[in-house]
């Protein structure tokens, strides 16, 4: 079935989830769409990957500098740039926008924070970037202190660690929402002196920097443990979504994007993980931009019967991916509401990294792209 059958005519940002990150085909399978996507108007792709590192990426797939090796060891979160599927993307999409005009290049972005499950790094790199370019006398350095101190894993787990809570800290944010409004209040002398592209580059750099700001101040919250973290997963998607909508509003006008990530930063319904004894909840980048801009998003639920990859083995029948892997060959569309009842599966490890389907995912889907697996 055409992914197109699944989408209101408004929808410009179709998002496509996988339900673990360890299974290779489906960026494969993302991929293949993409080609189709583009061929009916789609000009941008977005991943579940560092957006910062991601300007690098799009500046080669438009025809940039660079070689394909690195990029993909610069232009990635960690592990990402090592899938075969994202090398792959990232070689055709420099192979199709080759001989293209520039307003009809399939541009690449990447629309997570620089931020880990266990670590984030200090916001100084992204800052002084910002203050070099608005040409400002201020000492972010002395503020910051060693990178360290803000990366380290204790940093982030423990609050009696963390510097987000820090007289620096504050001062680094104060600065640094100033310059946001210096960066908006001189963006025509800004552009006019250097480009549009290095103004926006200024930009996701002071967002990427406020983001981790925020997360580590989230981070030094003294409150019920499994609550902390609940919160530093929302302030994460919260993130995401604020650049899910910067990503459209960059690409008005030149078609929808296609978005790929894991189910639960993409679900409209509220994301869940039992996690080291831990139940945590919090709204999903999805849930946060579906409910601002209605229509215009679409989520497809990423769902897997079998993986040699995972170790995952046969579904039972009577659960919804039993019930899918006798729908599809392959692998497939299926619109969310004719996936007939059946119960979670309960046979994945948490090494698999795989999230099951349940109902209130399926019923805040679209559609399903179920890959049968082998």
């Amino acid at each position: 079935m055409d992914i197109r059958n699944f989408l209101s005519p408004s929808c410009d940002l179709l998002a496509l989830g996988e339900p673990t990150h360890l299974e290779p085909a489906f960026p494969l399978v993302r991929n293949d769409l993409l080609v189709r996507l583009v061929d009916h108007g789609f000009r941008s792709v977005a991943l579940e990957t560092d957006r910062v590192a991601a300007l690098a990426v799009d500046e080669y797939v438009r025809g940039g500098g660079g070689t394909l090796d690195s990029v993909m060891e610069e232009g990635f979160s960690p592990g990402f740039g090592e899938l075969d599927g994202n090398r792959r993307l990232v070689a055709w999409l420099r192979e199709h926008n080759e001989h293209l005009p520039p307003a009809d290049r399939v541009a690449f972005h990447g629309f997570d924070a620089p931020i880990e499950m266990m670590s984030a790094p200090s916001p100084l790199r992204h800052l002084d970037h910002v203050r070099a370019y608005l040409g400002l006398d201020v000492d972010l350095a002395a503020l910051a202190g060693d990178d360290e101190r803000w990366s380290r894993t204790e940093a982030i787990m423990d609050p009696n660690e963390s510097v987000g809570a820090t007289a620096e800290a504050d001062r680094l944010r104060v600065i640094a929402d100033d310059m946001l409004v210096t960066l908006h209040a001189r963006a025509p002398e800004l552009i006019a002196a250097t480009s549009r592209s290095a103004w926006t580059r200024a930009e996701v750099h002071l967002t990427a920097g406020l983001g981790l700001l925020r997360y580590h101040k989230q981070s030094a919250e003294h409150v019920e443990r499994a609550t902390r973290v609940s919160r530093q997963l929302g302030v994460r998607d919260a993130l995401m979504a604020r650049n899910l909508l910067d990503v459209r509003a960059a690409e008005t006008g030149r078609g929808p994007t296609l978005v790929f990530a894991q189910n639960l930063h993409l679900q409209r319904n509220p994301s869940r993980w039992h996690l080291g004894g831990m139940d945590l909840s919090w709204s999903s980048a999805g849930a946060i931009v579906g409910a601002l801009v209605g229509e215009r998003y679409a989520f497809v639920a990423g769902s897997l019967g079998r993986s040699a990859a995972l170790g995952l083995g046969e579904p039972d029948p009577d659960t919804y991916e039993g019930s899918l892997q006798h729908a599809v060959a392959d692998w497939g569309l299926v619109r969310a509401h004719d996936v007939v009842p059946a119960r979670t599966r309960t046979d994945t490890t948490p090494a698999q990294g795989y999230f099951p389907l349940d109902r209130p995912t399926l019923d805040g889907a679209d559609a399903v792209l179920h890959i049968t697996g082998r």
